[in-house]
Order: C-alpha cells, then structure tokens, then sequence
C-alpha cells in the first residue's frame, strides 16, 4: 500500500506513504488516494480529513518514469485531474498538512485542499517549466489561490520558494513552527461544526473553483497531455531522471 487511512475522533488521516518515490502521482498511488477520499466522504463520522505524508517529500508531483512507459500521457493527466476535483468537491474539509517539499502536480493537490499548514521545512515549486511542460492542470486550483504577481513569478521561473512566502501569496493558510499543535487547533473547530454547516459552507467556497473547471478543465487537460508528449517535455524529463540539465537549458 502506498497511502494509509486511519480515523480518530472523526478526522480522517491520509498519509501518502510512498517516500522511495519521493510520493510522485504514481497511478497506483492516485488511485489508493482517490479510494481513501472517497471513504472519508461516505463516512458519516467523519468529519474532516487531513492530507499528509512521510519522509521527506510530501508529494513531487507526476511520476515520471511511469509517465515514460506508460504509452502516453493521456491517463495520467485523467488521473490527475479527477484527482484535484474530488478533493474540492469532497462534502468535508480537506487540511494539508506539510513538512517538506512540494512540487508540480503536489502544489495542485495543496490549491485543491480548503487549509493548508506548513512548517518551515517546507518548500514549494512550480517546476514543470523546466522540464518544457507547464503547469496547466494544477492552474485549475492555484490561480484562484496566489497572487497575480506570485503567480506569474513562481509559473515562469520554477524556482523554489519557502513555506513563509507561500503563506504570502495564498498558496497555504500559515506557514509555522508548531505543524502538529496547528492541526490540531484546526481539527477540534471542525469538530464543533455541523456536518451539515460544514458540507454547505465548503459548497460556498468552492463554488468558484468548480466553475473554473467545467469552464477550463478539458482545454488544460489537452494542453498538459500535449505537452508531455512533446519533443521537449521527453527532453526535459529524460534530464530530470538522467540529473543532467537538458540540452536547452542555458549555463548559469
């Protein structure tokens, strides 16, 4: 199992447990993740659900080497997508909660989320840039989060920025030192909502973002497995698994 499920006193914890592969968006690992929300969701002692992971890396986005063999990319932008949607239209909150480093298709899954904590061990990327790919499915659930300014810098340049700055910008609720005592505050508020209360206010705030993607999600969908399939993109990811740059980038 690469994603473990555990209740107590009506928070849902899912913790993406694939650390060896740093958490990519595995299709196995999307699709345990996927089972797990929907667990919560039918779940009617549950009342909210906190997103976490071990090791190191909370998720660095699409699974490259699988993406590589898989025989195209079209699954794997499916996948994701259906993936970021379910977890904003989950009937109950969704806290992230981050002690490492984000990346691509894991900032998608943070935007998605309703809270999002960090410590300040956690970084942030948008690095699909940089492989020649861009970050078009997970602009679905950052764009309404970030900053116009934040966002175009951190879209075009991929570089990485802290959990302080993230915090700045929209792209998480509060960056901290006290990740678990934050959580906790967090989830025993939730556990003085209604379930109903909860269900109908989190269908206020994301009504928005749903908009957004009946308006947009196929158009980025075909732009991201585009992309992927382009002379560049199986450049740039062939550098990323090779640790060289790729032939287009320019020395520093």
């Amino acid at each position: 199992m690469l994603v473990q499920y555990n209740v107590d006193r009506a928070i849902a914890t899912i913790t993406l447990d694939s650390p060896a592969n740093r958490n990519a968006l595995s299709a196995q690992l999307v699709s345990e993740l996927s089972a797990h929300l929907a667990s919560a969701a039918a779940d009617e002692g549950v009342r909210a659900v906190v997103l976490t992971h071990t090791g190191t890396v909370f998720c660095a986005g699409a699974d490259l080497k699988e993406q590589a063999s898989e025989g195209g990319p079209e699954e794997g932008t499916k996948r994701m997508l259906a993936l970021l949607r379910s977890i904003v239209e989950l009937p109950k909150p969704v806290i992230a909660r981050l002690d490492g480093a984000v990346r691509a298709g894991g900032t998608g899954i943070v935007g998605a989320c309703d809270i999002a904590i960090a410590s300040h061990n956690t970084s942030f990327a948008f690095t699909e840039v940089r492989l020649g790919l861009a970050p078009a499915i997970i602009s679905l659930t950052t764009m309404g989060r970030m900053t116009e300014r934040a966002l175009s810098r951190y879209y075009l340049t991929g570089e990485k920025f802290d959990a302080a700055a993230a915090a700045e910008c929209g792209l998480i609720t509060v960056a901290t030192d006290q990740l678990d005592e934050a959580i906790g505050q967090v989830a025993d508020a939730l556990r003085a909502c209604s379930p109903q209360g909860l269900a109908e206010t989190k269908a206020v705030t994301t009504r928005d973002v749903l908009l957004t993607f009946d308006d947009r999600a196929d158009d980025m969908q075909t732009l991201s497995a585009r992309l992927f399939a382009s002379e560049e993109a199986r450049e740039g990811m062939l550098s990323f698994l090779q640790k060289r740059p790729p032939r287009w980038a320019e020395p520093e």
